[in-house]
């Protein structure tokens, strides 16, 4: 299955129940419309725009204009050309210390998931598409999908880049442009915690997808409020918006509800999202064995109160 085969899996995210008319043949530009609802949607750059009608893009997060005002809090300068960069390509080039935790964190991801070669995967919320990458390298057909008309066209850039083949769709998870079970994996790394009510996003992902889901966010945990109260972590985001940090047990119920198994859980990892001297220094041949020591033993210690929330959930067969 090809990602223009994976189109087909697509629908109006206003009724959700409408075909989207001519998508296959639009993706060089134009609009399409819903079958059913006659509401209709632009395609620019080869990516369909799938926001509900009437959406109000004005507070949308965009992660490259998150680190730009992080850094101009620090008074460092930062250039945005950079940072897309940056964005494209991580954690490809970044020191090692740097891959090896996004690896880490990405393991811990879908160690409880069934095998994903050859699954559908819809990855909400993908930003740049480095998970994206992650699932695709795992064998996973990918809908990677972003509110940000930025993030997804430097999603869509790193695919042509590394040559990847995985979709790429503007929407909002809290509307999925997704049909009821289309999937067989809903799959969210820190996209849920930007919502109002992080379960929202937590039902769509129920609904999309028929065998498992993968959550990891930011958790309302020890050592999270800890990080806030020392400065590393943030309460507030940029656009004004809450921090909406998740319990496990919060999503283990909604998840219990809908049928699923979950398996949930806390644990400890600190990196800065623009790896520094420390993840140089990490890096090191000398040191990178040591570093990895330490971070395991410190999760080992201090997980159960850790700072991110892992919750694996799958249907029975």
């Amino acid at each position: 299955m090809t990602s223009r085969d994976l189109l087909r899996l697509l629908v109006c995210p206003a009724c959700r129940s409408g075909e989207l008319i001519g998508l296959d043949e639009r993706l060089a530009g134009g609009d399409i419309a819903c079958s059913l609802c006659g509401a209709r949607y632009p395609v620019r750059g080869g990516i369909p725009v799938l926001l509900p009608p009437g959406f109000d893009a004005s507070q949308v997060h965009d992660e490259i204009d998150h680190i730009h005002e992080h850094k101009h809090q620090q008074a460092d300068y930062f250039d945005r050309g950079v940072a897309e960069e940056f964005e494209i390509s991580r954690p490809n080039g970044a020191p090692e210390a740097y891959r090896w935790l996004i690896g880490e964190k990405f393991r811990r991801s879908v160690e409880h998931l069934p095998p994903l070669a050859g699954a559908v995967v819809i990855d909400a919320c993908c930003g740049s598409g480095m998970d994206a990458e992650l699932l695709a390298r795992a064998g996973a057909r990918v809908i990677a999908i972003d509110i940000s008309e930025g993030c997804a066209q430097r999603a869509r850039q790193r695919a042509e880049r590394f040559g990847l083949d995985y979709l790429v769709v503007v929407g909002d998870v809290e509307y999925l442009p997704v049909r009821d079970g289309a999937a067989d994996f809903g799959y969210v790394h820190d996209g849920l915690h930007h919502l109002a009510d992080p379960m929202v996003g937590v039902r769509e992902l129920a609904r999309v997808a028929r065998r498992g889901i993968s959550v990891n966010e930011p958790a309302d945990a020890l050592g999270t409020a800890v990080m806030v109260r020392l400065g590393v972590s943030q309460a507030w985001e940029e656009a004004g918006n809450r921090v909406a940090r998740l319990r496990p047990e919060d999503v283990a119920r909604e998840l219990s509800r809908d049928g699923f198994d979950v398996h949930a859980e806390r644990y400890l990892m600190y990196y800065r999202h623009q790896p520094g001297r420390l993840m140089r220094l990490a890096s090191r041949p000398t040191v990178r064995q040591a570093y990895r020591m330490a971070v395991s033993a410190a999760d080992g210690l201090f997980g159960r109160w850790g700072n991110k929330l892992q919750v694996t959930a799958v249907r029975p067969d």
